[in-house]
């Protein structure tokens, strides 16, 4: 059982009022926004609360193409964080991953690559190659990387999602939706040194070498709309023209999915339209920072003694302008049974925001440092030290 405690500070924002979004994907919304009328599927969605502002067929299955690479990017990410993998690691190229067709950064069969540019070979240039290679870096063979791919899907609960390869070539079995692209580009964005290699518009890899290559960004967005930072565009003959695609301006971050589009720069004016529509008509307020102190712990068989609890995620507020306010309030769960030693960065509870004491939704709260388990030394250190406080 989780205990249920208020917190003393910011729990009542009495100042900060907001009216949030549910999913406004009813026809009539989509009557009066005229958003991607054209495209097979879409949704956009607010990145900091992951509120639904628009959809339209959101979790109709469909072959992905090459955004399927976000799901790739993701694995390499949490591996980098899990020290697994760095940037600077060598890869040697497979003949496999050398072979492989459709976009690609040309790599050959034993040459060598660091992890870094290979990721902006996937980023920038959407290469099948470097996608294959780092998927064997990983995992060992692009098949056990799949495997992975599809367990990540299982925890995010995508359930309109199933990968047959990393890269996004037709397969049979192979397919997502718009809401799931979302989802997984919204957890992709956790990693924010990711935006340092989906906005770059051009780069090289074999920079000074004869066989220099020039990246340029699928994603041409990147250097047309304002704000655009990501994701990744996708494009097969049965796919047809897709893009997931992020954009941030002063503290509100939106991810726009379309599927389906006839011709790129149709693609590109919906998603446009999309994101136009976000930052138009709604915004955000900020109640917590990442890793910001929501409250203090004591744990008498923990060392240190004392210790924060923080915001995994900075948590905000979304407000539709012009609707009516209502009061926000933050509740704290933290959990009951605790056993040490808790690895840094360990979720331990839950920061649940409500609006008219109604929940909207939560974010994890974590702890900001190792904890290990008290000495029996120390315990009887502070024993004593209780003992003397209560005689005073």
């Amino acid at each position: 059982m989780k205990r249920r405690i208020l917190c003393m500070i910011g729990l009542l924002i009495g100042t900060i009022f907001f009216n949030y979004s549910t999913v406004l994907a009813n026809e009539e919304n989509k009557e009066e926004t005229k958003l991607a009328e054209d495209a097979l599927s879409s949704v956009l969605i607010e990145q900091n609360t992951g509120t639904v502002l628009f959809d339209k067929d959101a979790h109709e299955q469909l072959p992905p193409a090459s955004m399927t690479k976000i799901m790739t990017l993701l694995l390499i990410m949490e591996a980098l964080e899990k020290e697994e993998i760095s940037k600077e690691d060598i890869v040697v190229v497979s003949e496999y991953a050398a072979s492989m067709g459709g976009s690609q950064v040309f790599l050959e069969a034993g040459e060598e690559m660091s992890v870094d540019d290979l990721i902006k070979g996937i980023a920038i240039a959407s290469g099948n190659d470097a996608s294959v290679a780092m998927a064997e870096k990983i995992a060992g063979t692009e098949e056990e990387f799949v495997r992975a791919m599809n367990k990540k899907a299982e925890e995010l609960a995508l359930e309109n999602t199933h990968f047959a390869n990393t890269t996004g070539l037709p397969a049979a079995d192979h397919y997502s939706s718009a809401y799931d692209m979302a989802v997984m580009t919204r957890e992709l964005l956790h990693f924010e040194d990711i935006t340092n290699y989906t906005s770059i518009y051009e780069d090289y890899l074999r920079q000074g070498k004869e066989n220099e290559f020039w990246l340029v960004n699928t994603n041409k967005l990147i250097r047309s709309y304002p704000g655009a930072d990501g994701m990744k565009t996708g494009y097969t003959n049965e796919a047809k023209y897709c893009l997931t695609a992020t954009a941030k301006r002063d503290d509100m971050r939106v991810i726009a999915v379309v599927m389906g589009a006839e011709t790129p720069k149709e693609r590109n004016k919906m998603i446009s339209g999309l994101m136009d529509y976000g930052f138009q008509s709604y915004k955000t307020e900020q109640l917590f920072a990442k890793e910001e102190t929501v409250m203090e712990l004591n744990k008498i068989k923990a060392d240190p003694h004392h210790f924060d609890i923080v915001t995994e995620q900075s948590v905000h507020t979304l407000q539709k302008k012009g609707q009516e306010e209502a009061a926000v309030t933050t509740e704290v769960s933290i959990q009951d049974n605790w056993e040490f030693p808790v690895k840094k960065g360990t979720v331990v509870g839950e920061l649940t925001v409500k609006e008219n004491d109604e929940p909207v939704y939560a974010t994890p709260l974590i702890v900001n440092e190792d904890i290990s388990e008290a000495s029996v030394l120390e315990l009887a250190k502070r024993t004593m030290q209780k003992m003397v406080k209560a005689a005073d």
